[in-house]
């Protein structure tokens, strides 16, 4: 009992710490910590991978948006987290941790749009480099700041020196400064920068019309791209001519090509 006599207020429960909407086949994944601009602690990067895990074999979900909540998209790693709990085992398992998810988002089926704004640094900008397309407020401002105390930004430097030249990777790496979202666009770490009042109707517009297409076809699509990447240019062309030509036996573009000749809405089967 309190002084007052009355009993005590009941605790508040605790939010989420990462949110999930899905509407019109388009599922938002909202970072959820924004007093700590919603740094990637353990716990957060587990969920999120399993989030995106359950995603994946949902047919009803054709793409994936991922946000932050507050004033950052993501500040990169939780370093009050990782100063309480030093060793080589924390280590290894925040950057296998890391890893897992950051190779989930890519070997996804479905596209994922980064939605950015207020910084995206260190492990937060790999985020952005790693997600399929990146839409972000001009105001947002990037960086891959280790090197400023001690830590070079290795993990993020798989992400970004897939996403951007290699001079403006390794100037990024080298200095740790923030870049602005004009820079970004023409780097090609993000594919547009609105003013921040558009973001959502940029992002939303994006995935709207992606959604639209066959989910066969994107992941299909999708697999292709990053797996010819890493091949030379022959075996790139080899392994895109089966993958186009098992595609044109899919159902899907059967009905695309007939809907196309007979000028009406292709209805998706989704095999």
């Amino acid at each position: 009992m309190t002084a007052t006599g009355s009993a005590p207020a009941a605790a508040r429960p605790a939010e989420p710490i990462l949110l999930r909407e899905v509407r019109d086949g388009v599922a938002t994944l909202t970072l959820n910590r924004p007093a700590a601009r919603n740094a990637l602690s353990m716990e957060l990067m587990t969920l999120l991978t399993e989030e995106l895990e359950d995603i994946r074999d949902d047919a009803g979900i054709a793409v994936v948006v991922l946000a932050g909540a507050g004033p950052a998209f993501c500040a990169g790693h939780d370093l009050k987290e990782i100063r309480a709990n030093p060793g080589l085992e924390t280590y290894e398992a925040l950057f296998r941790q890391c890893s897992r998810l950051m190779l989930t988002i890519t070997r996804l089926r479905q596209p994922v749009i980064a939605r950015v704004h207020g910084i995206a640094t260190a492990a937060g900008c790999q985020l952005v480099a790693t997600c399929d397309l990146a839409i972000a407020a001009d105001t947002t401002r990037f960086a891959t700041p280790g090197v400023n105390i001690g830590l070079f930004c290795s993990t993020p430097m798989v992400a970004l020196s897939r996403a951007v030249g290699r001079k403006h990777a390794m100037e990024m790496l080298l200095t740790g400064d923030m870049i602005g979202a004009g820079d970004a666009v023409m780097f090609g770490l993000i594919n547009q920068a609105v003013p921040e009042a558009e973001l959502d109707a940029t992002v939303q517009d994006l995935a709207a019309r992606i959604a639209s297409k066959s989910p066969l076809t994107l992941a299909i699509g999708k697999e292709a791209f990053y797996r010819q990447l890493d091949m030379g240019l022959d075996d790139a062309y080899a392994y895109a001519s089966d993958v186009m030509t098992r595609n044109m036996l899919a159902r899907d573009a059967e009905e695309g090509i007939d809907a196309f000749l007979a000028k009406r809405p292709p209805v998706w089967e989704g095999r």
